[in-house]
């Protein structure tokens, strides 16, 4: 069986790799750009993603290294090298994200986004953001941990009671 976090690790690599990619054929209006832009400022978007990079590389570890010390070591050491090649494309990841805001938002609508950012209570958002998402991906991973291997369990069971040998 693949473990859990194989598949745990797959949205989040394909946001690293999808941000950074190029837009979808229809590019917002100037001003729903700008207005976009200026929100993905105020909410930090840089700072964001690379408060994600972290979760992304150790979410990434055991699928390469499987179990292997050796692998495990040379990855810990190259991680803040890794890191640092991801965080110089944070830029790329901001203006996605703006052209991705700007087409899913009106004008008006990105600028009362902005203005929440910038109260207190979108501040401390931003701020807990970083931990409250990787508490709850801890808390995803168990529960989806438990449910694959109930659903395992359940399957064989099933496929034995249908006469196959599993």
């Amino acid at each position: 069986m693949i473990p859990y976090r194989a598949f745990a690790a797959i949205p989040f690599l394909a946001i690293a790799l999808l941000w950074g990619g190029p837009a979808l054929s229809q590019q917002p209006a100037p001003e729903s750009l700008a207005a976009a832009r200026e929100m993905a400022a105020r909410m930090r978007a840089a700072d964001q993603f690379k408060a994600v990079l972290p979760i992304i590389m150790k979410q990434l570890k055991p699928l390469i290294a499987q179990g292997r010390p050796e692998v495990e070591r040379d990855y810990d050491s190259l991680l803040p090298v890794m890191l640092a090649v991801l965080e110089k494309r944070s830029a790329e990841v901001v203006d996605a994200t703006a052209v991705v805001y700007a087409r899913h938002f009106t004008v008006d609508e990105l600028r009362q986004l902005t203005a929440f950012y910038g109260t207190a209570i979108g501040q401390k958002l931003l701020e807990k953001l970083p931990m409250v998402t990787q508490e709850s991906m801890a808390a995803g991973q168990k529960i989806g941990e438990a449910i694959v291997g109930e659903l395992q369990s359940q399957m064989i069971q099933e496929l034995r009671k249908r006469g196959h040998k599993i």
